[in-house]
């Protein structure tokens, strides 16, 4: 059932104005419109109207500005903010400033007319308090499609709450900017933010990573070592790839989302926990419930708030937008900045990426660091992304057991060759092979220790936080306590 109300509409677009007055008065609503805030502002602190519709950049004053102003004179009234400038920190001005609702332009005018009723239909409700100016100055979630808009709306809701968080999307697609996102604009910002990521630790070792142990709880426990949950006091605790948690760690987490503490390994006293839980997945976890290799009850638990992050083929709007990131980024690594022509672009919104953005921004750097030209052609762009789409390492990548590294070395290297038939490969040669060897060897370094990454660092000759985020870029599937062959 509608509820009709006086709705104040101020945009500077003529156009806009007329539609909203159309469509709110053929509503049952009386309307007023104007083109600059001033105006609105006078109806405001009149205590006319029961809800505003406004165009955050006004030709006299930005909305931002205007809306604290607002909720001091009149902390009930709802305002519903409308935008062009759709990005990821719009979204959270407008949650900060104690806006009802932010809606991207161009809006769905069905979408608007609903929140609208809602918005008249609900009690009235205090705003939160404004937001401090230490928030971080620099924007970790970049695209303009509808699929991310819906993200930073839901993402500006759940900021200044402590409700557990499921991430779910495809390898690359940003699970942990998102993660990160959530703390540092959240209530949180200034605890700690520490993320493990399952899928990269020793079944074995999981719990004692998670929770600590006690000196002498096992063997090689030679001194009392503290737990992700208490490194994360205070703060937000990223579970990355919550699938790959063995049961036992599981049973104990849930615990832990229960009755809000836990005990270390090997320890006996109850140790109480303040963080916010938010959890992310590249795997269907209801299917891993039906195959019991996941606790249903636990599932519950972390699916408090479900967010899908939709794979980059899916918003292929945005990656104009990316590109320019990307190459933002690399230029502040002492790279120059390119262009990409008109064909390459359509190319790239065509093609798969079946690594997603990770994988958009590996072909930035690529782009960036091997080719001298100003413009990036789309002959270019069609070598890249053609050579992106070459098969996996036959096997999936594990080494045979009969092949020695040097061998291995050999046999992908022929293969790589082969693939272009007596051609001459395209350029980025160094990179390409590179990345492809680098996979066999970190699982055999990882193998060959029974998943030890200080070990396996060791071996390999690189620093463990290097082997760690190779770990994650290449997606390899470490030791998980049987030999891979």
């Amino acid at each position: 059932m509608s509820v009709r109300g006086n709705i104040l509409v101020a945009d500077d677009d003529a156009a806009i104005r007329t539609v909203l007055n159309q469509a709110l008065s053929r509503s049952g609503h009386e309307v007023r419109v104007t083109s600059n805030a001033a105006t609105l502002w006078r109806w405001v602190a009149a205590g006319e109207g029961d809800l505003v519709i406004t165009d955050v950049v006004m030709p006299d004053e930005n909305a931002f500005d205007m809306l604290p102003r607002i909720k001091k004179a009149r902390p009930e009234l709802p305002v519903i903010v409308m935008s062009a400038q759709n990005t990821f920190m719009t979204a959270i001005r407008a949650s900060e400033t104690g806006a009802y609702e932010y809606l991207p332009k161009p809006f769905d005018l069905t979408e608007l007319l609903t929140i609208v009723n809602r918005a008249l239909s609900e009690p009235k409700r205090l705003s939160p308090e404004p937001r401090g100016d230490d928030q971080p100055e620099t924007m970790p979630l970049v695209g303009r499609s509808g699929a991310m808009q819906d993200i930073y709306r839901m993402l500006a809701r759940m900021m200044q709450t402590d409700l557990t968080v499921m991430i779910s999307g495809e390898s690359g697609t940003g699970k942990e900017l998102v993660a990160r996102a959530l703390h540092e604009y959240g209530r949180r910002r200034n605890g700690p933010f520490v993320a493990i990521n399952m899928a990269a630790i020793p079944r074995d070792l999981i719990e004692s990573e998670l929770f600590g142990h006690e000196k002498g709880a096992f063997t090689g426990a030679q001194n009392r070592s503290t737990g992700r949950f208490e490194q994360a006091e205070g703060g937000t605790l990223f579970l990355d790839e919550i699938g790959d948690m063995p049961m036992e760690a599981q049973t104990r987490l849930l615990r832990v989302l229960q009755q809000g503490e836990y005990t270390t390994v090997g320890g006996r006293t109850p140790i109480k926990t303040d963080v916010r839980i938010v959890a992310a997945t590249n795997k269907d976890l209801r299917t891993l419930i039906n195959q019991g290799l996941f606790r249903e009850d636990l599932f519950y638990r972390l699916n408090v708030v479900p967010l899908r992050l939709p794979p980059l083929r899916e918003r292929a709007e945005d990656i104009p937008d990316l590109v320019r990131h990307f190459f933002k980024q690399v230029e502040k690594e002492g790279l120059q900045i390119k262009r990409i022509s008109s064909g390459g672009v359509e190319l790239m919104k065509r093609y798969a990426w079946p690594g997603n953005v990770r994988e958009l921004e590996n072909l930035v750097r690529r782009l960036a660091a091997l080719y001298p030209q100003d413009e990036i052609s789309a002959e270019i762009i069609d070598a890249e992304l053609r050579t992106g789409e070459a098969p996996p390492p036959s096997g999936g990548g594990v080494l045979p057991d009969d092949l020695s590294i040097g061998q291995a070395v050999e046999h992908y290297l022929q293969r790589y060759f082969a693939q272009f038939k007596g051609d001459l490969p395209p350029p980025g040669l160094y990179q390409r092979i590179l990345a492809e060897v680098e996979y066999p060897l970190i699982l055999a370094a990882m193998t060959g220790t029974r998943g030890n990454q200080i070990k396996a660092a060791d071996l390999l000759g690189v620093n463990r936080n290097t082997l760690r985020k190779k770990i994650r870029e290449l997606g390899v599937n470490v030791y998980r306590g049987s030999k891979q062959g």
